[in-house]
């Protein structure tokens, strides 16, 4: 048996916003729509589903997820950038091994990380 990552979705109330935040903020790129309304992300190889509550789904849905970690070789420019557009910054602390992250806000309230890679 063998297993390999297919999507993360997102459900929002504006997929648009969202969507951009995505783009804007962490550099993905829009590679398609997703139902009505919806858009398909590429996060750095991550592919993101980002949708509104879908009308035909019978199970309970939730907005949002725990938290998405990337990595980066740019922690204090990515922190600034964050500071400048007004994102609010949940949490800088530094983890085992002695990396550096930052915990921020995205949109419905799902936390990312960004993870200090070690050079």
């Amino acid at each position: 048996m063998s297993f390999k990552m297919n999507h993360v979705h997102l459900k929002t109330s504006d997929p648009e916003k969202t969507a951009k935040f995505y783009v804007d903020t962490l550099g993905a790129k829009i590679v398609g729509k997703a139902g009505s309304g919806g858009y398909r992300l590429d996060l750095h190889g991550l592919s993101l589903n980002v949708s509104k509550f879908l009308e035909s789904q019978t199970r309970e849905q939730k907005y949002g997820m725990e938290h998405i970690a990337i990595d980066t070789d740019e922690l204090d420019a990515l922190v600034a950038k964050l500071k400048a557009q007004g994102i609010n910054i949940l949490e800088q602390t530094v983890v085992t091994g002695g990396r550096r992250v930052c915990f921020f806000e995205g949109p419905d309230g799902v936390q990312l990380e960004f993870i200090e890679m070690k050079t």
